[in-house]
């Protein structure tokens, strides 16, 4: 079952969309291996794929990518987990055998044998191959190293690392001191966070439906980056709001925590990703006006009513999210991030006309790569004359000539730009 997830990922599928289902298919006890399984293999891939070329002495034809998917998991338990080789291979050459494909078992058992008794040599000359040891892809691994020549190291290691369990309590139910009494009752460790105010990092992650109060919306799952998006934009009583990128519905909800009597609009182009997000204000108890429409042409569906501030959390690389989706690093390609950063442009241009003389327009992306963040705001501000870039004072992130960047892993947050920007 593993396997067939990952060759579906590999295949271009997006491991958010193949990991619930495959979840549900099996019993409550097998889930936690089901999913170290798949993810791990997905996670450290390009290392594992850079071992297949030196352990195979052919390719396998694209026709077999599910063998070639059950050898990465393989090579994943021998590599990454503390599970006895003989079982790793023996279980391995098992699984084959629901293949239909008899010449299968022989070759996964030749080379996951061969794989232990040369662990020490491929193990030196991965090291000296950058992809392999650095675990990213030629491309991306370039990218950070121009970007952040001083912290692209540190951002590998992150990006292969698995990432914290931040919460955010909802500050209308709840204070955030109350919900950690609330779990220490329960024996669950956890500690504030430090930057989001009304969030929590979890000691050890656990599945959300342990955790009190979630069901009923006392507490949501959030980075703490994440979260800091509300707290800048900074929504007041009889507000016009529009978040326009909702989906899948994350900063909506803390908007309308952080204040009930704002008018909310949450915006998305698709209309299935909407439905989370009414679902997600259903579960905590609060609603919005919800639109379907593309932020990029207003003509749409705005019915002319100017906004006092405005969330565009951009579509973008994702590349400050690594750790927690890590199928990222093999859907992306380096001619994505061109398109991306034209289409993030657009909307900025787009959106720009709606918002109200003296209201503010919050840019988000979770991406660590300039081009998306800084690249895109800074020749926008210059360009529009009645744009003027809100600096940032805060204790994390670094600041830019517009707008702040957290580097994914700083402060245990997932990668985030931000940039606040008034029109005068």
């Amino acid at each position: 079952m593993a396997a067939q997830q990952v060759a579906a990922v590999l295949s271009g599928h997006s491991l958010s969309d193949r990991l619930p289902p495959a979840l549900a298919a099996v019993a409550a006890n097998r889930r936690p291996l089901l999913q170290e399984l798949i993810y791990g293999t997905i996670r450290w891939q390009p290392q594992l794929q850079w071992l297949t070329t030196k352990l195979l002495r052919h390719p396998l034809r694209p026709r077999d990518s599910d063998v070639a998917a059950l050898l990465l998991v393989g090579l994943y338990q021998l590599t990454q987990m503390r599970q006895p080789p003989h079982a790793v291979v023996s279980e391995t050459v098992n699984a084959s055998r629901q293949l239909n494909k008899p010449w299968a078992a022989g070759l996964l058992n030749a080379t996951l044998r061969r794989y232990h008794r040369e662990q020490a040599a491929l193990t030196k000359q991965l090291n000296a191959d950058a992809v392999a040891h650095w675990n990213h892809p030629r491309w991306l691994l370039q990218a950070l190293q121009q970007a952040w020549p001083e912290d692209w190291q540190r951002l590998c290691d992150c990006n292969n690392q698995r990432p914290p369990m931040t919460l955010r309590v909802d500050r209308q139910r709840q204070s955030r001191d109350t919900y950690l009494t609330t779990l220490a009752t329960a024996g669950i460790e956890a500690t504030p966070h430090r930057h989001a105010v009304d969030g929590i990092t979890l000691s050890q992650p656990l599945p959300v439906e342990q955790l009190p109060g979630f069901s009923e919306g006392v507490v949501s799952v959030q980075d703490g980056a994440a979260q800091l998006a509300a707290l800048l934009l900074a929504p007041q009583s009889g507000e016009q709001i529009l978040d326009a990128c909702a989906a899948p519905g994350g900063k909506s909800l803390q908007l309308r925590h952080h204040c009930p009597d704002a008018h909310l609009t949450a915006l998305d182009h698709d209309p299935e990703r909407l439905q989370r997000v009414a679902e997600n204000l259903q579960r905590s108890g609060t609603d919005a006006t919800l639109l379907v429409g593309d932020a990029g042409d207003p003509t749409g569906w705005w019915d002319g009513t100017l906004f006092d501030a405005i969330l565009l959390d951009a579509p973008c690389s994702a590349s400050g999210i690594i750790r927690r989706h890590p199928d990222i690093r093999l859907l992306r390609r380096a001619s994505d991030i061109a398109t991306l950063a034209a289409t993030q442009a657009r909307l900025l241009r787009s959106l720009w006309p709606l918002l109200r003389r003296g209201g503010r327009l919050l840019y988000v992306t979770c991406s660590v790569l300039p081009a998306e963040g800084v690249e895109v705001v800074t020749p926008f501000v210059n360009a529009q004359a009645d744009a003027v870039a809100l600096p940032i004072e805060a204790a994390w992130g670094r600041p830019l000539a517009v707008g702040r960047q957290i580097l994914s892993g700083e402060d245990a947050m997932d990668g985030f730009y931000h940039a606040l920007l008034q029109k005068n």
